[in-house]
């Protein structure tokens, strides 16, 4: 396997909480009121320094999503999921479109979006 080049970002940014590997800014939320298994997440339209797991179709609130799991380059932890394809016309924004967990990053965020009463998947 060849060399990993990791993008470095500047500003208020989110990064892996294992690693520090940079991974969103701050100026590319979307949405705060997403929810996961553990708690709150956020909707970024870009994040970098990320692999991708396999496509799968995926259940969630909003209903069916083709889906990939997103994992930190630096250090392989899963920091989320990446929308691939979403089944409800509704839900179309989201195509493209990366989900971090709270739980899984740091950044800017406020401590209260680490309580979880967000509505949304």
């Amino acid at each position: 396997m060849g060399r990993v080049f990791m993008v470095d970002l500047e500003g208020d940014i989110y990064i892996c909480k294992h690693c520090k590997t940079h991974l969103s800014k701050d100026q590319d939320i979307i949405s705060k009121t997403f929810q996961c298994t553990h708690g709150r997440a956020y909707l970024f339209n870009n994040v970098v320094n990320i692999s991708v797991g396999v496509k799968e179709d995926r259940m969630m609130i909003t209903g069916m999503h083709t889906v990939v799991d997103i994992f930190c380059v630096g250090c392989g932890s899963n920091v989320g999921w990446k929308y691939e394809f979403a089944h409800d016309k509704s839900q179309k924004y989201k195509e493209g479109k990366s989900v971090l967990e709270l739980f899984k990053i740091s950044g800017p965020h406020d401590s209260n979006d680490l309580i979880s009463d967000g509505d949304d998947a």
